[in-house]
């Protein structure tokens, strides 16, 4: 690895959904910091092409999945489970596109699985949502509501809250995606899904504390997404843009221009692959496949 610098169907689904200013300085922010325990927090950004999927493994143990990837990328995220040795986690879908979802069924199926999260929406009545809802039903399990104040368990010495969605409906259903800021001593990761302008507006409405040491940038670049007020209140010192080949222009100029702006440092997964990032409690160090 290339050390880069310093710097976290239809009805089915339904029955399913249980009711239970951009400055590179120290990555702190105004929230007490979370005294980490003794280890490191990994997140790995994994190359799945044009899709999402993050791996969390916190330092007391606990691993979370966001997204799944399309189906290019299912061979790379199971095989990232694999290589790393996952027998147990829990996992988040930020929302129901296929290229965040695809492995996902695979996923719960293979593994011992504590809690699968999505967030509350018009379900999309597509082959890949429907497995992903059996298999989540065949494992005896529940989708949790993904939505803004709900908690994440990642153990001992990790916060890890959902910030969004804040409303019950949008027009877009890019907005519903589920929103993460999961923090570790000094520093903090802030994973967006499709999440456009609209939630992004509400999220900053709502007042909750979004400083983060790292972006994952929403909507793989797009220019609906990481407006400026957003980002200024984000203040990464570093951002993470998740995509691959495809013909919506992805990342744009607009977003690339804007974070370089700012200043941020900002990796690609389809230029350097799988991007890793560890923190202490104190610093992280992002390095790339590429």
């Amino acid at each position: 690895m290339k050390k880069i610098g310093w710097a976290g169907v239809v009805l089915l689904s339904a029955l399913l959904l249980s009711t239970t200013g951009c400055a590179n300085g120290v990555n702190s922010s105004s929230e007490p910091a979370v005294a980490p325990v003794a280890g490191k927090m990994t997140v790995t950004f994994i190359d799945v092409g044009q899709g999402d999927a993050t791996l969390i493994q916190a330092p007391g143990g606990k691993v979370l999945l966001i997204d799944g990837g399309p189906k290019d990328g299912e061979a790379a995220v199971l095989s990232t489970l694999k290589t790393k040795g996952i027998k147990h986690l829990s996992v988040l879908a930020t929302h129901e596109d296929a290229d965040h979802i695809t492995a996902l069924d695979n996923v719960v199926n293979t593994y011992a699985v504590d809690e699968v999260y999505l967030p509350k929406m018009p379900t999309k009545a597509t082959v890949t949502m429907e497995r992903f809802a059996n298999a989540v039903k065949a494992k005896g399990l529940k989708f949790t509501p993904a939505k803004a104040g709900v908690s994440v368990d990642l153990g001992v010495g990790v916060t890890a809250v959902l910030l969004a969605p804040v409303k019950d409906t949008y027009d877009q259903d890019n907005n519903y995606s589920a929103v993460l800021k999961v923090s570790y001593g000094d520093t903090s990761f802030l994973f967006t899904g499709d999440a456009e302008g609209e939630s992004e507006q509400d999220m900053l409405a709502s007042g909750v504390n979004l400083k983060s040491s790292v972006l994952k940038i929403g909507h793989h670049g797009s220019r609906s997404s990481t407006t400026t007020p957003f980002l200024k209140a984000v203040s990464p010192m570093y951002a993470v843009i998740e995509v691959g080949q495809n013909n919506y222009g992805h990342p744009t100029s607009t977003i690339l221009n804007r974070l370089k702006s700012y200043g941020i440092k900002t990796y690609r997964t389809d230029q350097q692959g799988t991007v890793t990032a560890v923190s202490d409690g104190q610093h992280v160090i992002l390095s790339t496949e590429k």
